[in-house]
């Protein structure tokens, strides 16, 4: 598994850490982001780089499970970063978008590109860890006011309202629940029906839509105009 590092425990024993790529072209966010990272013991940095061009070789030799990837770099975007990552390698990890402003057309081709969430860099550090934790534990990182800001600035709606793609009743459901940024437990809560079942409702909305994960799902079904903004 990717990002499967082995730390010491506080009594002594072993236990898996989730290994963490920083990649961004400012070195005091670098430095802000492994000092925070690097203070929880269950997280480690196991390694930086400054331009997108560096990701996919230093992926595929240090193998962490999230990458903070910052959008705006000089060379190789953080876009272009993602796109090349998750077509090229066969085990790619989760990718945190980092940037400066929330309603950016960068972070939304970023999302669009295969990244599972955003952190802003003011971000407490708390945020950052929960974040990192999120997305680690195979979870995307939805804002559901971001999301319809970034879809409503920059997403050209189309498509035949995910007719195509055949989602029964309790898929579309499932769907419209995930555009409001609730997690499977949350959404099994409102269905009354167990967990288990609301991830295999999930998975076959992403299969049918041919989607990596939540996020993208989510901004197919704002494009398409099967789930509304209302707010």
């Amino acid at each position: 598994m990717a990002g499967a590092g082995v730390a010491a425990g506080a009594e002594g024993g072993d236990r898996v850490s989730i290994d963490v790529l920083i990649v961004d072209d400012d070195e005091l966010v670098r430095v802000g982001l492994r000092a925070i990272v690097d203070a929880q013991p269950d997280l480690r940095v196991v390694g930086e780089a400054t331009d997108g061009a560096e990701v996919p070789p230093l992926v595929a030799k240090l193998r962490p499970r999230v990458v903070l990837m910052d959008v705006r770099m000089p060379a190789i975007d953080g876009i272009q970063a993602t796109r090349r990552l998750l077509a090229t390698s066969a085990d790619p990890p989760r990718i945190l978008v980092i940037t400066t402003f929330a309603n950016d057309e960068y972070v939304y081709d970023a999302l669009r590109a295969g990244a599972s969430g955003f952190l802003l860099k003011r971000a407490r550090p708390s945020e950052v860890v929960e974040a990192i934790r999120v997305v680690a534990a195979g979870e995307s990182l939805l804002f559901p006011a971001a999301i319809r800001q970034l879809v409503g600035a920059y997403g050209g709606r189309g498509g035949d309202g995910l007719r195509s793609a055949r989602l029964t009743d309790r898929e579309a459901e499932v769907l419209r629940l995930m555009a409001t940024g609730l997690s499977n437990t949350e959404i099994a809560e409102r269905l009354v029906v167990g967990v288990e079942t609301v991830k295999t409702h999930v998975g076959n909305v992403l299969t049918k839509l041919r989607v990596r994960d939540r996020t993208q799902a989510v901004i197919a079904a704002y494009e398409s105009g099967f789930v509304v903004p209302t707010g």
